[in-house]
């Protein structure tokens, strides 16, 4: 396996900027949808405008014991915390970028941003900082929160400005967000489409596992459409977003 190439600053905070070059395929006609993929737990991977980047992937344990460990070659590897459950790269093909700290990072035709956020509800004192990722691909802005537990504060909503697509964890314990808090989130930041995150699954060991289902969270949307995927992926372009209000896409596909 090649070294992996972590680009890290300690300290840079949301100011900073690190360039990451050209990508390969970075060149290609920019496409009018982006290809989600969903690959357990909070590892998704999306593909569009030529590049494919890919969010924490994870080792086989606990609540992610019975997925498949994610083997995706991507072009930018972005994760969330260290935790085994959302930033395990030991493993992956080819040589991908990876980004694991806050700061703006500038590909060509591109910016990531890290966002922290604390990965508990005690500031980060039992499980450090959590980083969302957004971006913009395929026109859309999308923000994947990782593991989120701290509320979103104006600062942070300033920055995101209002999702076309939000992923979000919903299943709870002391690392993420609980079914109520995702929906006081969802709220603050209003965007045009969902989809739901870190929740139990029949993959999980029922021995260690100790987040919920996501009905726990969908049954707190009361007349907001949701959308029941029984595949592992979604296209979804400019076209697909709401005139108003938000919709759901939950992925109930069994691996």
């Amino acid at each position: 396996m090649k070294r992996r190439q972590f680009i890290q600053y300690t300290g840079a905070g949301l100011g900073a900027s690190v360039g990451l070059g050209l990508l390969g395929n970075a060149a290609q006609a920019q496409s009018s949808s982006v290809q989600i993929r969903w690959l357990g737990h909070t590892c998704f991977s999306f593909t569009g405008d030529g590049r494919t980047l890919l969010v924490n992937p994870f080792q086989a344990i606990g609540c992610t014991a019975g997925y498949r460990p994610p083997q995706v070659a991507a072009d930018v590897v972005m994760i969330s915390s260290r935790l085994l459950d959302e930033g395990v790269v030991e493993g992956l093909p080819g040589n991908p970028r990876v980004l694991s700290d806050s700061g703006i990072y500038q590909l060509s035709g591109m910016q990531i941003e890290g966002i922290p956020i604390a990965h508990d509800r005690v500031g980060g004192r039992r499980f450090g900082t959590n980083v969302m990722w957004n971006w913009q691909q395929a026109g859309l802005n999308i923000l994947h929160m990782g593991g989120a537990a701290a509320p979103i504060t104006f600062e942070q909503q300033v920055l995101v400005g209002r999702p076309d697509v939000l992923l979000i964890p919903v299943g709870g314990s002391d690392k993420a967000y609980t079914p109520q808090e995702a929906i006081a989130a969802i709220e603050a930041l209003s965007p045009k489409v969902i989809i739901p995150t870190h929740y139990r699954t029949a993959a999980a060991d029922a021995n260690t596992c100790d987040i919920t289902p996501v009905e726990d969270f969908l049954n707190l949307l009361s007349g907001t459409p949701i959308t029941r995927h029984t595949t592992d992926t979604v296209s979804i372009g400019a076209a697909d977003l709401p005139a108003s209000g938000s919709i759901v896409r939950v992925f109930n596909y069994i691996f």
